[in-house]
């Protein structure tokens, strides 16, 4: 089969690779239909995660359908049309218990794309097959459910659970990228005052627009300011940083009033300062995370029912094999206008079982 196959800080090439086979009994070899490129496979490619060794197939989000199980799996079976979810789950240890599946101590967590071979490819191999993937119904397409491996559950639980965002709040988002325009949309769910979106590029501003932000500010044109005159000097109750770099995270500690809230879903590659000297007096509440996707079931329903945006973010789209337009269009989205990329997606009505899986 052909996957994107890391080899180093800005290496990567469409190349033949073994087809992955069933390792364990909760194990499901997924044909991939549809898959996107997400802002950490740019932090990987940059060098950003060094747990991400060369050779390794990047991607951890997808759509698919189910071409072999192994004999354990009781929820799918080959044939079944499934969302692939950025995070794996073994459902035993004691995160797992407590839904935190991010944080999985039983081989689970985000391994896909990250210490195992991921979903930037023809096929997959999905561990703990009966946690980690979510059959999809048929009126979803592909385009819009893969939507839900990671960018909706990321921004709902990361940023506006751990952000508190309550009724008549003032939310502040920093980063109009896929994970902020997502995180627009599913914050307005708890019906905010105002949601203010911050970003460097006008078009990941307009797009902010369309999906509910009531007001934008170009990152250069003094969006504190612009926080301070709509909340009287106050500050925004809630503040998500989804951008990843200290600039933004340093923003949003400055954006926040007394007793506020950040949380910060950006993957950072660097250090930020913590203005301690600043915050300690002001009882405001930082949070971190790594998505534990144990909203996606919810997400999926309301998707499916036409509550949360879809083909809205979708921009590009591109064959398979156009791996390497599609990440230099993502890379380059502030002259490209990219939000989300997918590749693929076309919907099938039969399963191609390779040879020796049938």
């Amino acid at each position: 089969m052909k996957a994107l196959v890391f080899h180093g800080p800005g290496q990567t090439s469409w190349q033949d690779v073994p087809d992955p086979s069933v390792k364990d009994a909760a194990d499901a070899i997924v044909r991939v239909d549809a898959v996107t490129i997400c802002g950490t496979d740019l932090h990987i490619v940059k060098g950003d995660v060094p747990e991400v060794a060369p050779g390794r197939i990047l991607g951890h989000e997808a759509v698919g359908t189910v071409v072999e199980t192994g004999g354990d799996v009781r929820t799918v079976r080959p044939g079944d049309r499934v969302l692939i979810s950025c995070i794996s789950a073994c459902g035993r240890c004691r995160f797992c218990r407590e839904a935190r599946y991010g944080q999985c101590r039983g081989g689970g967590g985000w391994v896909l794309g990250h210490t195992i071979d991921g979903t930037q490819a023809e096929y997959v191999r999905v561990p703990f097959a009966d946690l980690s993937v979510h059959p999809l119904p048929a009126a979803l397409p592909d385009h819009e459910a893969v939507l839900l491996a990671d960018i909706f559950p990321t921004s709902y639980e990361v940023g506006v659970l751990n952000g508190g965002v309550r009724p008549g709040d003032t939310v502040v988002v920093v980063g109009a990228g896929p994970i902020g325009l997502a995180a627009i949309a599913t914050a307005q769910l708890y019906s905010p005052f105002r949601i203010i979106a911050v970003d460097l590029a006008a078009s990941r501003l307009a797009a902010a627009r369309e999906l509910g932000a009531d007001a934008t500010a170009g990152a250069r044109e003094e969006p504190e300011r612009l926080v301070q005159d709509l909340t009287d000097g106050l500050g925004a109750d809630v503040v998500i940083e989804a951008v990843g770099v200290p600039e933004a995270f340093e923003m949003c500690t400055r954006m926040v009033r007394p007793g506020g809230r950040v949380a910060n879903i950006g993957v950072h590659g660097k250090p930020a300062v913590l203005h301690l000297e600043d915050l300690w007096i002001k009882d405001v509440t930082l949070t971190t995370g790594l998505v534990d996707t144990h909203s996606t079931p919810l997400l999926l329903r309301m998707m499916a029912a036409g509550r949360l945006p879809g083909a809205d973010m979708v921009t590009h789209r591109f064959a398979l094999d156009q791996m390497a337009e599609a990440y230099d269009v993502f890379t380059r989205a502030a002259d490209t206008g990219a939000l989300k990329v997918v590749l693929g997606g076309a919907q099938h009505d039969a399963v191609a079982v390779p040879a020796g899986r049938a």
